[in-house]
């Protein structure tokens, strides 16, 4: 299997990028989210985070893992994010039809095996109730100890089929 960008395997994207960065105009940005918001959503790729909610780049700050699950990793993100990029709200975003709902860590682990590989030492927070996973996580930004305590945390489920958002009721910690 190929490494790095030899054998061709990544030409596609080395040409695109040269017709991107012929007309690229963001040169200005500033790393800092400019309508102070950060949302933490899904990688699957019918997703656009920007386009959902009207944005353009320099906007928002996106953190992306499979299922939307605030891991350790997305805390450790959200923290810089509040304390060095402008971040005063985080919107917690996971969707309809996703794959981490069909199947549970011991799936992932069979079928990684079935590969010769061995994936116990990793957890992969599938989610067997999409509610309550997205719940959960709302409460464990709200209950961090390295985050504001008057940080604006909202969650929503994005509907892949039309586009729309279904807000669900405030968890109060």
């Amino acid at each position: 299997m190929p490494h790095g960008f030899s054998g061709g395997v990544f030409d596609d994207l080395l040409a695109a990028n040269e017709r991107f960065s012929a007309t690229f105009t963001d040169s200005e940005l500033t790393g800092r989210a400019a309508r102070g918001l950060a949302v933490v959503t899904c990688m699957d790729s019918r997703i656009d985070p920007l386009g959902v909610f009207g944005l353009k780049p320099g906007d928002a700050k996106i953190l992306r893992n499979a299922g939307a699950r605030v891991t350790d990793d997305v805390l450790r993100t959200l923290v810089l994010a509040v304390y060095l990029l402008g971040v005063n709200r985080v919107l917690v975003m996971p969707h309809t039809d996703c794959g981490m709902a069909k199947a549970t860590d011991e799936d992932v682990h069979q079928l990684a095996a079935r590969q010769g590989v061995d994936t116990r030492s990793l957890e992969f927070h599938t989610v067997p109730d999409q509610d309550a996973a997205l719940r959960h996580d709302l409460t464990r930004i709200r209950t961090s100890p390295f985050l504001p305590a008057d940080l604006a945390v909202g969650g929503a489920i994005y509907d892949v089929r039309t586009g729309k958002l279904a807000p669900v009721a405030d968890v109060t910690p």
